[in-house]
């Protein structure tokens, strides 16, 4: 049990921590995220700032304790934003590296929900 806690844990505060940190420059509008999202990706400039909101937003529910609905609405919204940027980056000729780099977060967040159901049912077993 206390295994499967720190693991889950460790990977929750990592993915929380990653989304959280990447909301910033969206919500923002920093030059540089209206550049990606803009001109690279070709997306709406008013999509960042909600992008943005709806990745914190996650974030702080991966993190807070119980609302094990919101928390599965936070795990589907944070798995389509990673498979979204993965896909829009191919999408435009991202270079490889930065694929495998969204392919280590979509491994982190596999981790980390993975984990969160061994956590509920070691805990409902108790």
């Amino acid at each position: 049990m206390k295994k499967t806690k720190i693991i889950y844990w460790t990977f929750t505060i990592l993915l929380a921590g990653f989304i959280g940190f990447s909301a910033i420059p969206d919500i923002l509008c920093t030059p540089d995220a209206v550049k990606i999202i803009s001109t690279q990706l070709h997306y709406p400039e008013y999509f960042l700032r909600f992008i943005g909101v709806a990745k914190l937003l996650g974030a702080i529910a991966l993190l807070i304790p119980g609302f094990p609905r919101i928390k599965e609405w936070a795990y589907a919204g944070i798995a389509y934003d990673l498979i979204a940027a993965t896909w829009s980056m191919y999408s435009v000729g991202a270079p490889v590296s930065g694929l495998f780099f969204m392919a280590g977060f979509l491994v982190l967040f596999a981790v980390a929900y993975i984990f969160y159901h061994k956590k509920i049912k070691m805990e409902q077993a108790s």
